[in-house]
């Protein structure tokens, strides 16, 4: 009973109430705010508006690839959206991806069925793929879109291109309609312009008019000066009237514009050799074949321009794989090109027969001759050139064994005659 009662020890509860009240912030207050180090790093989302725009302007500056990757993004973060497959699928078609441009056209179909744009842009992709299986198909598709939206000026220019693409006489003077129908209801339209292009450049009484197809490429250009396809279609027409350095100007442009791609290079050669300058379209034939060597048209090119600088043994090697197939140096496998009647695969035969007579292998030169005479059959004019060639083929066999050389090796003086070109394209 007389022992002290001990004093209350205020400074530990206080100290005890400070650690409860820490600890009731730092659970309730702070942890909450602060993000958990085993939870993954959230990724920003970008919006399919966004990508769209970029690929609207990669497409402005020419950057096709580019251009097709950003609405690639777009479809996956929007994948239900079908007009965005029909732009993918419109920027494939430029850039000449035309099966890709089919299979996206067709899943916009699948999302929207009764879709005019998807419709068209599928015609005018068929249509790209060449043959008449394609082109019947790129006509009922384009007739539907234009079923669906009578004013859609897009399929009008779509399908003023397949009518004439359909090489039937009695479509031509609906294409140059259609050409016309597509200015009027859109006169901003690229497309539009450069179907009007087209017509004039091809078609019926508009045809061969290469100054007027001039100025509706140069409008078409005016809207978007980065499609390496118009500067080529422009480049073409000025080739035709002669216009030969603005020509290389427009492919060197094409060029630029998508160096990968051998159809600059090849018409740059073209070009050159009707320039007679023949050394340098050797060059860019053979730049032409780097960028595609598996392409036998091209290295039936290479073979001409060898030719046409007497360098006779390598035209008989590029001939020979354009023609009978087999392997370049590098390995790459080569599938023949058949005879047929386009100009530019006759001018590889008998070219080929003309480098082998001069070779002195003329069992399979006239082999060569006797071919072109029975399955070639063209206008009267064209056939007229054939014949010259086919016959100077039988005239330097004839000479080889009349004269036998002593050495057949390539020669270092002129040709006594060079293969005559033949107007194509």
């Amino acid at each position: 009973m007389t022992r002290r009662r001990r004093r209350p020890n205020f400074f530990g509860w206080a100290l005890f109430g400070l650690v409860v009240l820490f600890g009731y912030y730092l659970n309730q207050v702070y942890l909450p705010s602060r993000p958990n180090p085993f939870d993954a790093t959230p990724t920003v989302t970008r919006s399919p508006e966004s990508f769209v725009t970029e690929a609207e302007e990669l497409f402005k500056e020419g950057k096709l690839l580019p251009s097709i990757e950003a609405y690639q993004s777009a479809i996956n973060s929007s994948p239900q959206n079908p007009a965005l497959y029909i732009a993918l699928a419109r920027i494939q078609v430029w850039a000449g991806q035309y099966e890709e441009a089919q299979a996206n056209a067709e899943n916009a179909l699948l999302l929207s069925p009764e879709n005019s744009m998807a419709h068209a842009v599928r015609a005018w992709a068929l249509d790209f793929q060449g043959g008449a299986d394609n082109n019947a198909e790129a006509l009922g598709s384009i007739q539907k879109a234009i079923e669906l939206d009578p004013n859609n000026a897009l399929a009008h220019a779509y399908y003023a291109e397949i009518l004439v693409d359909s090489g039937s006489f009695e479509n031509f003077e609906k294409a140059a309609l259609e050409s016309r129908t597509a200015i009027d209801l859109d006169p901003t339209l690229l497309e539009a312009h450069r179907a009007r292009a087209y017509i004039l450049e091809n078609v019926g009484s508009e045809g061969n008019n290469y100054e007027l197809a001039i100025q509706e490429y140069r409008a078409a250009i005016e809207i978007n000066g980065n499609i390496p396809i118009l500067h080529m279609e422009l480049g073409r027409n000025l080739r035709f009237l002669g216009v030969y350095e603005d020509a290389i100007k427009e492919f060197t442009f094409a060029n630029t514009l998508n160096p990968p791609d051998p159809e600059p290079d090849l018409l740059i050669s073209r070009t050159y050799a009707t320039m007679g300058d023949f050394t340098k379209a050797l060059q860019y034939a053979e730049t032409a074949v780097k960028n595609r060597p598996t392409d036998a048209s091209l290295h039936g090119n290479y073979g001409v321009m060898f030719y046409r600088n007497f360098d006779y043994a390598n035209a008989v090697e590029q001939l020979g794989l354009a023609i009978d197939g087999g392997l370049t140096e590098d390995g790459f496998p080569i599938k023949g090109l058949p005879l047929n009647n386009e100009l530019r695969v006759i001018e590889y035969y008998y070219t080929y027969g003309l480098a082998l007579a001069r070779t002195n292998v003329c069992g399979k030169a006239l082999q060569i001759a006797q071919e072109i005479q029975s399955k070639v059959h063209l206008d009267d004019t064209s056939m007229e050139t054939i014949n010259e060639n086919v016959n100077a083929i039988n005239e330097v066999c004839q000479e080889n064994l009349n004269n036998p050389a002593v050495d057949t090796a390539v020669p270092t003086g002129e040709a006594t005659e060079a293969p005559v070109e033949t107007p194509t394209p």
